[in-house]
């Protein structure tokens, strides 16, 4: 066993240095990302009492993220992408000052924190996409979207638990005090995510990143396998706000309490983290379609066991469920996107940004859309009906993303000259050498 852990950790050092590097970035970064991801959202559902602020909350983070892609673009001509990188992690920590600071949680002050959340978000997402897109290949990405899944998702096993059972802890005084001693909890949760971020951007500045080539960035056509890349990035969309604010909200309205909520995202986390990284350190290219169509399906199949029973077994269930489907669909879903830009920046000689850029505004599409269908069956029906049937919607709706992405993967192979079977899409020796010149 531990002559495994040591051939394992060789084979990490193996990478180039700026592999490990943003690894080790994102590493810490992870720490926060359950805060972020869910605490947040619960701290509104406390407070409100409201789903549909929660989902407005959600819903203008997502508007803020396209925006701030647009302005990193313009803004990697006069600062380093490190920079830029280390400003997404900063401000995440401040929108939840922001949120925390606020006397009273009404639309104009939970749309403010969700805004800046949207552009630390943007910062982070733009320049992290690019960075692993540049430092990796096709051979080595299923490696890098595992050894980065086991991580998040060991993450996921203490931080949730340890946060929860805090707040539920300090929650556990006299009724009168309980509001105000979990106020504070937040705000101590809050402060040491703000440290974290500070730390994972001194980390992100032992990298030699470097910027993207200058060249436009904004474009309106782009070949057919990019459109068709477009709407497998809508698809993803419509579960994302669901994947963000759902969990807490079903625990919220069916648990009740934190410490559930931070109980039900921890179990099963180890066997997925380790299921992750086997996967990822083992499987080719040729397989990421069946990983993605095996995420698709358990998502699918979560979200109907959810709908069905609607109550605290199926909150866990789905929970079980969606800790190996989202890593699953995610492993796969960044190789496939980045073997795309691969292609198509070729052929049309265009800066993998641009690309980058352009994905954004499909997964917009998506999420609001998703959003709107809650927002919807919400206002016509109800909150409860709302998170019964909506999140079953898009999943089925997600499914036909498997038969996109065949499709994606297929003209991707007709493109690079190839016979239509189960080889990489291009040359596994391709590397980004204005990023790190020794792959």
């Amino acid at each position: 066993m531990f002559n495994k852990l040591k051939v394992e950790i060789a084979h990490f050092k193996s990478q180039p240095h700026n592999f490990q590097i943003l690894m080790m970035t994102n590493l810490v970064y992870a720490l926060v990302l359950p805060v972020i991801d869910i605490f947040v959202a619960a701290y509104v559902m406390r407070s409100s009492n409201d789903p549909s602020k929660v989902v407005i909350y959600q819903l203008t983070i997502y508007t803020g993220i396209p925006l701030t892609f647009l302005l990193n673009g313009w803004l990697l001509k006069h600062f380093n992408i490190r920079k830029l990188y280390s400003a997404g992690m900063l401000l995440s920590g401040i929108s939840m000052m922001v949120m925390m600071s606020l006397k009273t949680l009404d639309i104009v002050g939970i749309g403010f924190a969700g805004m800046i959340m949207g552009m630390s978000f943007g910062f982070y997402w733009a320049n992290r996409d690019y960075l692993a897109l540049a430092i990796t290949n096709d051979s080595n990405r299923n490696y890098y979207y595992g050894l980065e899944t086991f991580f998040y998702t060991i993450i996921a096993v203490v931080v949730p638990v340890a946060i929860g059972w805090f707040i539920e802890t300090q929650g556990g005084q006299v009724a009168s005090q309980q509001a105000s001693q979990i106020s504070v909890a937040y705000k101590i949760i809050t402060g040491l995510v703000f440290l974290i971020t500070i730390v994972a951007s001194i980390v992100c500045f032992r990298g030699t990143f470097t910027n993207p080539a200058q060249k436009k960035y904004v474009f309106f056509k782009f070949h057919p396998l990019w459109n068709k890349l477009l709407l497998l990035a809508s698809l993803k969309g419509l579960v994302q706000g669901f994947l963000v604010t759902a969990p807490a909200m079903l625990i919220m309205l069916l648990l009740g309490k934190e410490g559930a909520l931070g109980t039900a995202q921890s179990v099963g986390a180890v066997i997925a983290a380790i299921l992750m990284y086997i996967i990822g350190r083992i499987s080719k290219p040729e397989h990421r379609l069946n990983i993605f169509a095996a995420g698709l399906t358990l998502f699918a199949t979560g979200a109907f066991l959810n709908g069905i029973l609607f109550n605290e077994l199926g909150v866990i269930l789905f929970m079980l469920l969606l800790l190996i489907a989202k890593p699953l669909m995610d492993l796969a879903y960044f190789p496939i996107q980045f073997k795309v830009i691969d292609i198509v920046s070729k052929i049309e000689k265009r800066g993998e940004f641009a690309y980058i850029l352009n994905h954004e505004a499909g997964l917009y599409v998506g999420r609001f859309t998703g959003a709107g269908t809650f927002l919807l069956i919400a206002y016509l029906f109800s909150t409860e009906a709302a998170l019964r049937w909506a999140i079953l919607a898009v999943a089925i709706m997600q499914l036909c993303s498997i038969f996109v992405a065949k499709n994606i993967i297929a003209q991707g192979k007709i493109l690079k000259n190839e016979e239509p079977i189960d080889e990489p899409l291009v040359d596994d020796t391709v590397a980004r050498a204005t990023i790190n010149p020794t792959l």
